[in-house]
C-alpha cells in the first residue's frame, strides 16, 4: 500500500500551487521545510452550492464516484467538505409542543451549506496560523473574560480531549465476576 504524499506548505494555497516537496512521515516533512512542521487541512477556494458542482471544478483532484475516477494513491490529500454557508445563523433550540398526540413540531428547513475542497498537508511551524480558540474548560477554569469572536471560535471548533484517554484495565467483551473480582471472563 502506498502512502499518501503530503505537500509541505506555509498554507493551504501553497500546497495546492507550488510546494515545498511532498512528504508521508513528519520527519521527512522538517528535513524538507527544515524547520519544525505540523499536520494541518485548511478549506481553500470558493464554494460551491452542490457537490456535483464542486466536483466538476476540482476534477482529478478528489475521487469523483459518479464516474469511479481520481487522484493516484499518493496523490489523495484533498478531499470536499460541506460547511454550513457563512452569514446563516445557528438554530436555536427546540422545545417539545405536544400538541395533537405529537411531542415534536415540523422539522425545521435544512439549513444552506456549500462545499469546499479541503487540502491536508504540512504546515512549516514558522509559519502564520490560524488563531486557534483555547478550550472552553481551560478558558472557564483560567477565569479569563472572553469577546464575543472568541467565544464563537470557541463554538466552532470540534471537541478537544484535555488529557489522553486511559488505556481499558478490560476488553468490551470481558467481565468480573461478583464473586471472584479478582478474575477476568470472556462474556459471548
Amino acid at each position: 500500500m502506498t502512502a499518501i504524499l503530503y505537500p509541505v506548505a506555509t498554507n493551504a494555497e501553497q500546497a495546492l500551487s507550488r510546494p515545498l516537496g511532498r512528504c508521508a512521515r513528519e520527519s521527512e516533512a522538517k528535513k524538507r521545510a527544515g524547520a519544525a512542521v505540523v499536520f494541518a487541512a485548511d478549506p481553500v477556494g470558493p464554494a460551491f452550492a452542490t457537490r456535483e458542482a464542486a466536483l466538476d471544478a476540482y476534477r482529478g483532484r478528489v475521487e469523483d464516484e459518479r464516474t469511479g475516477t481520481g487522484p493516484e494513491a499518493e496523490e489523495k490529500f484533498c478531499r470536499l467538505i460541506e460547511q454550513v454557508a457563512d452569514g446563516v445563523r445557528p438554530r436555536k433550540p427546540v422545545e417539545p409542543t405536544y400538541v395533537d398526540g405529537h411531542r415534536w413540531p415540523d422539522p425545521p428547513k435544512p439549513l444552506r451549506t456549500v462545499w469546499r475542497l479541503s487540502v491536508s498537508y504540512w504546515r512549516v511551524g514558522t509559519a502564520e496560523r490560524p488563531v486557534e480558540a483555547p478550550q472552553a474548560r481551560a478558558a472557564r477554569k483560567s477565569g479569563q473574560t472572553l469577546d464575543a469572536e472568541a467565544l464563537r471560535a470557541i463554538a466552532s471548533t470540534p471537541l478537544r480531549p484535555t488529557k489522553p484517554q486511559q488505556p481499558l484495565d478490560i476488553g468490551l467483551f470481558e467481565v468480573r465476576p461478583p464473586d471472584a473480582p479478582h478474575i477476568i471472563m470472556p462474556d459471548e
